[in-house]
């Protein structure tokens, strides 16, 4: 009898847990630049999440292209994220844009389009993928902004 009532608590734990739920993608926020060098424009964006499970997971960035004035100019650089449970979180999403692809020859409307209105179209486009005890599920990211230069 002792041995049913344990093994119906474990069971009834496992079975309550929520970890067939997927972690809400609430979007991407704050893209802007944080750096900027002779090579380089380093822009930054956080990626907002909900986990309403109580466990946690891994959340990866694989192939978030991003894109300036409409040209590909660089992929989002980050480490495996390790999600906590029942939180609201964000991940941060880092790229170095090489500054020949924003303002280079190639790029000439661009480049004058960006010096008249002091302003580059930033895009963010790919996805983020979650995993946590053999569930995996894919947010698609596509979130485009102006960004001011200074």
């Amino acid at each position: 009898m002792k041995r049913l009532i344990i093994l119906s608590t474990i069971l009834l734990t496992f079975f309550n847990c929520s970890v067939n739920e997927k972690p809400e993608f609430v979007g991407v926020e704050n893209i802007k630049i944080l750096e900027s060098t002779p090579e380089y424009i380093v822009l930054t964006a956080d990626a907002l999440f909900v986990n309403p499970n109580i466990v946690g997971g891994e959340l990866q960035t694989n192939d978030i292209i991003v894109f300036v004035n409409d040209i590909e100019t660089a992929f989002v650089t980050s480490e495996k994220f390790k999600v906590p449970a029942n939180k609201e979180f964000s991940i941060p999403l880092k790229a170095n844009v090489p500054i020949e692809s924003v303002f280079g020859d190639d790029n000439l409307s661009g480049l004058i389009g960006s010096l008249l209105t002091k302003k580059i179209k930033v895009q963010y486009k790919g996805a983020i993928n979650y995993k946590v005890l053999g569930y995996t599920t894919t947010y698609e990211i596509d979130k485009t902004e102006d960004i001011k230069i200074q």
